[in-house]
């Protein structure tokens, strides 16, 4: 092959590989893209996203670099890691990866709700508002939102196949509306779920799903009073206690001041390399 030949295949596996990563970005699926950025072979690109591979860095590089793209994806985080390959100084690889959309989900179209709406969207949320009051669930109150469910709550949360990288906030104030939404997020993996009202009303709260027979240990996993504690009154500061409580936990952290704080205070905790 000669080098022009090669050339003209490297830019068409760069093609292809763009054209996978936008179809996958597209349709909200995780997805990564290696790179060796220094070594042989230089400039060369592999896609990934779930089973799917498109492209290829070389026999002696795909397999290393494949587990280590899934777990970077498990992590949200993107990396450049240095490989030993048959050839001298072996090869840098720059991961970069483009998780799904972290999905949240508001139960109760209520004021909170669309300042929570309209803060999130921004973020790169993909947000759901549901409530089963179609006065109140409507696109000119929520003209934001991905998707707008009108439906009582353990109806729409499990039609939704909510993953780990969801968070459900219920703000409804309402026993009738919060209860069956708690139940169905209970029954879910979400990272994060919240539920509004006051230090009673949540252990009222707890009290009733314990006598419908909720096991301590899935009810322990409702924030209540959601929110971090700064102290809002408004709609709008209550959004702000509420996302900055779901992206702590998020990243693994306690929400408190950064004075004072040690360490990185940017994105996730570190994880401990596996031994």
């Amino acid at each position: 092959m000669t080098m022009s030949d090669e050339a003209t295949s490297v830019e068409r596996t760069l093609t292809t590989v763009h054209v996978a990563l936008r179809d996958a970005i597209s349709r909200g699926r995780p997805a990564a893209v290696a790179t060796v950025i220094a070594g042989e072979p230089l400039g060369t690109k592999l896609f990934v996203s779930g089973e799917e591979t498109v492209g290829t860095l070389g026999a002696g590089l795909d397999r290393r670099v494949l587990a280590n793209a899934r777990a970077l994806l498990d992590e949200d985080r993107s990396e450049t890691r240095e490989y030993e390959t048959d050839g001298a100084g072996g090869a840098t690889v720059f991961i970069q990866t483009y998780p799904a959309p972290f999905t949240l989900v508001i139960c109760g179209a209520v004021h909170a709700a669309q300042a929570l709406a309209n803060l999130a969207v921004p973020l790169g949320y993909r947000v759901v508002v549901t409530d089963a009051r179609a006065t109140l669930a409507t696109r000119e109150r929520f003209p934001v939102v991905q998707d707008l469910v009108v439906a009582w709550p353990d109806e729409a949360l499990p039609a939704l196949g909510l993953t780990s990288r969801a968070a459900i906030a219920v703000l409804t104030h309402d026993p009738k509306f919060d209860e069956p939404a708690l139940s169905a997020a209970l029954a879910t993996d979400a990272a994060y779920i919240g539920a509004i009202g006051s230090r009673r009303t949540h252990e009222d709260r707890r009290q009733r799903l314990r006598e419908a027979g909720i096991a301590g240990d899935q009810i322990a996993r409702i924030r209540g009073p959601i929110g971090l504690n700064i102290g809002a009154q408004s709609p709008e500061e209550m959004a702000v206690a509420i996302l900055a409580e779901i992206i702590a936990v998020r990243h693994g952290r306690p929400g408190g001041m950064l004075t004072g704080a040690t360490g990185s205070i940017r994105g996730a905790v570190a994880r401990p390399e596996p031994g």
